[in-house]
């Protein structure tokens, strides 16, 4: 078709959700929340793709999880170890976005370069750094994420890290139920978790890069 693109295939650009990453809501360290006001800003402006948006938890049983390329990294390859980590990603066809506050690629960036990047592989770590994935729909995320933000307070009562200016997310019936969105064992919390490999199959879309590997390829790069 003339004037098709040949990386997407699609005539429709996608929509651009947010503006820069700028100008989008953001405290260091509060990860969680930032995907939360990110959510909330898709439903007040583009209220028909949230169905399409879906908040990704990424940790393990030892809460202890290396993505590369993330802002906060010291080393040349940009590498952190956190307890988990959220980003979010917008799937309306056969492409698939992350949008992630704290990278230091492109917002957003294309899935399987987002993934391949920051997630590398699981093969070539030790099984205490292997990666589960908490998969939520955005709307589902908005309805029922609390967090009173105690896990940033030490015992003194200071603050690990300064909160967000705004009070605290919470429901009507809730005031903190992160545990459940970072707790990675199955039967329990909100969507559905994946390993790697699983993620891969659920939002690489082949057609929106043809030369992409359908799984990840392992780096031997130290952590």
């Amino acid at each position: 078709m003339a004037g098709e693109s040949r990386e997407t295939g699609h005539m429709k650009p996608l929509v651009q959700l947010f503006p820069k990453a700028s100008e989008c809501v953001y405290t260091s360290c509060y990860c969680e929340e930032n995907i939360w006001k990110l959510c909330q800003d898709v439903a007040t402006r583009h209220g028909s793709e949230l169905q399409h948006c879906y908040v990704v938890f990424v940790s393990n049983h030892w809460r202890s999880v290396p993505l590369w390329r993330q802002r906060a990294g010291k080393s040349d390859d940009k590498l952190v170890v956190w307890d988990f980590h959220v980003i979010l990603i917008y799937a309306p066809d056969d492409r698939a976005v992350v949008y992630d506050l704290d990278s230091a690629l492109p917002f957003p960036t294309h899935f399987w370069k987002y993934a391949m990047e920051t997630f590398r592989s699981d093969e070539v770590l030790p099984r205490e750094h292997h990666r589960k994935f908490r998969v939520v729909p955005a709307s589902v995320y908005l309805q029922e994420f609390a967090s009173d933000r105690h896990h940033m307070i030490r015992d003194d009562g200071t603050w690990i890290k300064t909160p967000p200016d705004y009070l605290p997310i919470s429901t009507s019936t809730c005031k903190d139920n992160l545990d459940s969105f970072v707790d990675m064992d199955s039967g329990s919390g909100f969507g559905i978790l994946l390993s790697l490999e699983q993620l891969f199959d659920r939002f690489h879309r082949p057609n929106a890069i043809p030369t992409a590997p359908r799984t990840p390829h392992p780096e031997p790069t130290p952590i």
